[in-house]
């Protein structure tokens, strides 16, 4: 445990892996309230190889641990739907992510989209807008965060400080 999170703080850096685009947030707990320090998107080109793709990630991802310093990081798992194609590029994607939370020596919290929407809503079923609008309520945002990705990495992030600060 970091001397921060014994302070009462914790950063979480929350994933909403993707390899077209992933959505991050970075939230931090500080005595009790929860603060929204950044987020969004980071996209990589279609037509451009996978392999290109997967390291302009990774190393952008390198560059938010290094701006941000988070204490842990939370990810959304995997959810499979139909499309294999979609399935095997986030998975790629989230491979690079638990390799750079490796290389950071970051603990690493994977969360399923239910356990997710249940943290920030109450409701484990809840759509989009309804996990949207609460977390522009949670932190005061003038409107719902956008794009989804992001807003889907905020809610990993909270879901994330709620886990691993009752650790």
């Amino acid at each position: 445990m970091s001397p921060r999170t014994r302070q009462s703080e914790l950063t979480v850096l929350g994933i909403d892996p993707g390899l077209g685009r992933l959505g991050y947030g970075v939230v931090r707990l500080h005595h009790g309230r929860l603060q929204l320090q950044a987020f969004g998107t980071i996209e990589t080109p279609a037509g451009t190889a996978a392999g290109d793709r997967l390291v302009t990630l990774h190393r952008r991802l390198g560059q938010l641990v290094a701006r941000h310093r988070p204490d842990r990081l939370a990810v959304e798992q995997l959810f499979f739907s139909t499309n294999v194609r979609t399935a095997m590029s986030v998975s790629q994607a989230r491979g690079v992510v638990m390799l750079t939370a490796a290389e950071h020596r970051l603990p690493v919290g994977e969360y399923s989209p239910p356990t997710v929407k249940q943290a920030v809503t109450g409701y484990g079923q809840s759509d989009k807008r309804q996990v949207q609008r609460m977390l522009q309520l949670l932190f005061r945002l003038p409107r719902p965060p956008r794009p989804d990705d992001a807003a889907d990495a905020i809610a990993v992030a909270v879901c994330g400080t709620n886990t691993l600060s009752h650790a």
